[in-house]
């Protein structure tokens, strides 16, 4: 019996740890209002730099990310963003005041990276950035490459880039591409290893 308890105990104790460290997002399911004629979207895409102090929802979230680089196709594996020799060296991080998360695309999850709050590392030198809820991060696996890896990262990085403020836009969101931030604190924090490159980050929020 002690030992039957100890076990329950022990695997309590694992789904919690999971419940801590994995996020589940819901399927991306974008809401009628957002979809719109691509036309549209295009001729009000703005970069925009106040957000009001409104959290994103899962499902808001979800249709985000997969927008900027999901699973377009699982048979495949093809994504929604193109990328140099299809390398798919993108990865994008949500951060935002309860840590800093990895979005695992073909699982539709946020995977915990650091309980911190990065968002004022990102920001920098421009405080409205540290504002919005939620900074999604792109960073580039450029050892994918076998040469001119920063310069095929970079390239792939606008793709996403692009995808994000056009999803954003759709979605009633504001969002700015940035390439400034605390490069040092982000690499530290976010345990990257050589050859993962931060690119640009995209505070995202509702318009204020």
């Amino acid at each position: 019996m002690k030992h039957l308890i100890t076990l329950s105990l022990l695997l309590l104790g694992s789904i919690s740890v999971s419940a801590q460290t994995e996020r589940v997002l819901p399927a991306p399911q974008f809401p009628a209002d957002a979809q719109r004629p691509i036309n549209e979207v295009l001729m009000q895409r703005r970069s925009i730099r106040q957000y009001a102090d409104k959290a994103l929802d899962d499902a808001t979230l979800s249709c985000l990310l997969w927008a900027a680089c999901g699973v377009s196709d699982q048979k495949t594996g093809k994504i929604t963003a193109p990328s140099a020799i299809n390398k798919q060296d993108i990865e994008v991080y949500v951060c935002a005041a309860d840590g800093a998360y990895r979005y695992d695309a073909k699982a539709n999850k946020l995977l915990l990276v650091s309980k911190k709050d990065l968002r004022q590392a990102l920001a920098s030198q421009q405080a409205f950035a540290a504002t919005a809820p939620v900074n999604l991060l792109l960073v580039s696996r450029t050892y994918e490459f076998s040469r001119r890896g920063h310069d095929y990262g970079c390239m792939d990085a606008g793709y996403v880039s692009q995808n994000i403020y056009l999803a954003a836009t759709a979605l009633g969101l504001g969002t700015v591409a940035r390439a400034s931030m605390d490069v040092d604190t982000i690499v530290k924090e976010l345990q990257l290893k050589e050859g993962e490159e931060p690119i640009l980050n995209h505070p995202v929020g509702y318009l204020k």
